[in-house]
């Protein structure tokens, strides 16, 4: 079967990832930072542009106002109760050193899987891929999720772990022993090589 890869750069936004993010003392900007995520991250989107590969950008938050907001979860309890996550705000903003080109697609979902409740399955049988190449945050919950959504979906997933990250590197390696049992844990310079 013929690869058809695309290059979903999941959740590398500002409240996460910036060092003023209101995440940021959460330990999701210290892993991103001391893993090199955001540098290896904009490698995989620079090659996959160079080598025609689309590239989805993805992106998590509420309405202001929180009517989607999930009131039953915990994990997003505290978006709501920080102020957090607000689409259209600068803390859901794709981190400035990723900035998405002209044309490349930007899904907002609004819970931790890319697929729910979103038009991103759509795109993808639209480019016709066959191939999830997985960057971003956080290993043990989006990019798990995405995973196990897009095995079922029956993409082939590859993770590349080294464009990843969670709060902890112990949460980020636990992840990536289920993670392969339903995709390739892979790399940026393995799945997109220069």
């Amino acid at each position: 079967m013929e690869r058809r890869p695309v290059l979903l750069v999941l959740d590398l936004i500002n409240e996460i990832v910036h060092p003023d993010g209101k995440y940021a003392a959460d330990g999701y900007c210290e892993q991103v930072a001391e893993r090199g995520v955001l540098e290896r991250a904009a490698t995989a989107i620079s090659r996959a542009r160079a080598a025609g590969i689309p590239v989805i950008h993805v992106v998590v938050g509420f309405s202001p106002g929180y009517a989607d907001w999930p009131a039953g979860s915990e994990l997003f309890a505290s978006a709501r109760d920080g102020d957090r996550l607000v689409l259209g705000t600068w803390g859901t903003r794709i981190h400035d050193s990723l900035r998405p080109a002209d044309g490349e697609p930007i899904v907002e979902k609004r819970r931790v899987s890319p697929f729910f409740g979103t038009h991103l399955d759509v795109l993808l049988r639209n480019l016709g891929v066959n191939t999830l190449l997985l960057t971003g945050v956080t290993t043990d919950l989006v990019i798990l999720s995405t995973a196990r959504d897009g095995h079922d979906r029956d993409y082939h997933v590859e993770v590349l772990e080294d464009a990843t990250a969670t709060d902890s590197q112990e949460a980020h390696d636990a992840a990536l022993k289920v993670i392969a049992r339903t995709a390739t844990v892979s790399s940026v310079a393995r799945a997109l090589p220069a």
